[in-house]
């Protein structure tokens, strides 16, 4: 099968957009399939490339400086007397496309594809659609956010965020709507974004995890090397963050209950792996509380060396409140840790309270410290919450994503087809009766 995957957000950006993307892409060529992505390319220059047998289109782009990149660092804010500044754009902005539909269409024409999967709502979204509805392509949607994720990180929309919001709903329903076939990577996903009656959308929208490579992500002792690298004491109780370092994913409700926690567990230490935006306000919240010496920022790790992280920590904790699914919640219950997160999103699919795991309510940072400090302290629970994550992690296997996803593209193209038909028949009726 010939499948095209288009997304405004990709490798090497680190998002659960792009890491899905260029899973799914890699996965899906490893089975044989033809793939092609298309995606803006991070230079600003059109080119492209071809690797594990994927190959990728970057398309014409420019920065957009009031997001980051999520690929380089985030510089500390300037300074003036000492005093930092607001920061109100960035050097190293999100790329972004204007106009890509010429450049789509002419790759997309000679790579004549069976379906295409799009992954987002921005311009390449745009020009997708367009694009699948003149040349009759069937289309499936992923939608991975919510509206949060992205007004949460541009400052000048934060005294009109609550009607964006809205508009932003609508708006990335729309895409789904418009395909063959829609999927989201949960059900709790699905009622947040879709209408009740199922009926009125009127287009198959299925729960279908991200899903993780669980031949990468998997227990065992963290490499002695990886420890040193970033001076990790393998005897240090050790609560672990991995993901943007953005105001939604609200590490620091995290920091402030970890806090908490070395009243009882002095020796434990807080790590954040991932770099954004409010990095330099976790830094100063940091040292307000007097956490210097507990709270590691090792800023942005990748694979392999980011499952060593994972199996030399106790426990993984987030309080995001604005999760569709959480990549790094399976990665982390794949690497057997016991989860603790907020009751919020999708999260409890995957931190299952009681179970897996401990969900505490939206901004009870007690309650999140009493939550680590319960897992921390006792082995008996951290073994039994780590062996039921095992179990947790194995339904989202991306293998099982990948097979079922080649399925639904088959049932798009069904569905395409028999559109098409119906379309063409209609049109003879009418012009048979002239």
């Amino acid at each position: 099968m010939r499948i095209a995957i288009t997304s405004d957000l990709y490798y090497p950006m680190t998002n659960g957009v792009a890491v899905f993307a260029h899973n799914l892409a890699k996965g899906l060529a490893k089975q044989g399939h033809e793939v092609m992505v298309l995606c803006p390319s991070f230079t600003g220059k059109p080119h492209r490339t071809k690797r594990d047998g994927v190959t990728t289109i970057y398309m014409r782009s420019i920065r957009f400086p009031f997001y980051p990149d999520q690929i380089n660092a985030v510089p500390n804010n300037k300074e003036i007397l000492g005093m930092p500044l607001p920061r109100l754009a960035y050097r190293y902005g999100l790329w972004i496309t204007i106009d890509p539909y010429l450049e789509m269409k002419r790759a997309l024409d000679k790579f004549r594809p069976d379906v295409i999967h799009n992954q987002t709502a921005e311009m390449i979204a745009i020009a997708t659609r367009r694009y699948a509805k003149k040349r009759d392509i069937p289309m499936v949607s992923t939608g991975h956010a919510y509206p949060d994720n992205m007004t949460s990180q541009i400052k000048l929309l934060k005294p009109i965020k609550r009607p964006v919001d809205a508009i932003l709903r609508a708006y990335m329903a729309s895409f789904l709507k418009h395909s063959e076939y829609a999927t989201m990577p949960t059900e709790l996903a699905i009622d947040d974004l879709v209408p009740k009656n199922r009926r009125r959308f009127k287009v198959p929208v299925e729960p279908l995890s991200n899903g993780v490579d669980l031949t990468q992500f998997t227990v065992g002792k963290p490499n002695q090397r990886v420890m040193r690298r970033f001076h990790l004491d393998n005897n240090k109780p050790r609560v672990l963050y991995v993901g943007r370092v953005d105001p939604e994913k609200s590490i620091g409700n995290v920091i402030m209950s970890f806090a908490g926690v070395l009243e009882k567990v002095p020796e434990a230490e807080l790590v954040i792996v991932g770099d954004g935006i409010d990095r330099s306000h976790l830094v100063d919240l940091t040292k307000s509380l007097g956490l210097e010496k507990s709270v590691r920022f090792l800023g942005r790790i990748m694979l392999p060396d980011v499952v060593d992280i994972y199996r030399a920590s106790t426990v993984f904790a987030t309080a995001s409140e604005t999760e569709t699914q959480g990549i790094v919640l399976i990665e982390a219950a794949a690497t057997g840790l016991p989860l603790v997160a907020v009751d919020a999103g999708a999260v409890r699919e995957l931190c299952q309270d009681g179970k897996n795991g401990i969900l505490c309510r939206k901004g009870d940072l007690e309650e999140m410290t009493n939550a680590l400090t319960k897992i921390l302290t006792n082995k008996k629970l951290q073994q039994k919450y780590g062996q039921t994550s095992l179990e947790v992690a194995k339904k989202h296997d991306l293998g099982q994503t990948l097979k079922r996803f080649v399925e639904i593209y088959e049932e798009a193209i069904k569905l395409k087809n028999k559109k098409v038909k119906e379309k063409k028949d209609f049109m003879q009726r009418i012009f048979g009766e002239r």
